[in-house]
């Protein structure tokens, strides 16, 4: 969703596309979206440049962060794509959105609404890709998906390798004895513990977020078999 050369941090050509993609799939499934803050600023980045021992602060403005990022999708959904949404928080921000509550997030969902999931976990050290595993686990998700900008697993960054190799099927077992990092080892350790599929594809090429829903074979997935 973001481009941070620009002054706003957000890519306008970007949100529109993942917004146009979600706008072909809304007769398909119901849809929750969790969303990061990477474009605008992360935990990390904060503590590092500030040189603070203490991480938790700055995982609550990284949480923030995606709380913008949850706004900025709501107002394109509803306001491009006529697309009616919920934000829902990890922790309640009542002039912003919802407090996630699992009842009511399925109730949104079952009434066609998308709902925009923010906040992470509302803990700190945690990730939004543990958020992604932990909320599909509590909403009953048939599917799980990382959307990226490459079209799955490597074994290696194929953007700084030209000899890095795609891997199709992974169990998590392997993915994190492998040590790979396009999705976090506590999200995958939580993924196995819930014997929980995701799979990851390349949400950037145009149509393939109705392929992954399909049951289209793309991208990769890491499974416990």
């Amino acid at each position: 969703m973001g481009d941070r050369s620009s002054k706003t941090h957000f890519s306008a050509k970007a949100i529109d596309f993942i917004a146009n993609e979600i706008f072909s799939v809304i007769d398909m499934a119901e849809i929750a979206i969790v969303v990061g803050g990477g474009n605008l600023l992360r935990g990390s980045e904060i503590q590092k440049g500030l040189d603070l021992k203490d991480s938790t602060i700055c995982d609550h403005v990284g949480m923030l962060a995606t709380t913008m990022n949850a706004l900025v999708f709501q107002g394109v959904l509803e306001q491009k794509f006529g697309i009616h949404t919920r934000v829902m928080t990890a922790t309640e921000m009542r002039s912003f959105g919802e407090l996630f509550i699992r009842r009511r997030a399925m109730r949104h969902l079952e009434k066609g609404r998308v709902v925009i999931l923010a906040g992470g976990t509302g803990n700190p050290n945690f990730s939004t890709d543990t958020a992604m595993v932990l909320r599909a686990h509590e909403l009953n998700a048939d599917l799980t998906l990382k959307g990226t900008k490459v079209d799955g697993i490597y074994d290696r960054d194929p953007k700084e390798d030209s000899a890095a190799k795609k891997i199709k099927v992974i169990t998590h077992t392997d993915y994190l004895s492998r040590d790979l990092r396009i999705i976090d080892s506590a999200a995958v350790a939580l993924a196995r513990n819930l014997n929980w599929d995701i799979k990851v594809f390349n949400i950037f090429e145009k149509g393939n977020l109705k392929k992954a829903i399909a049951g289209d074979k793309i991208g990769s997935i890491i499974s416990s078999s």
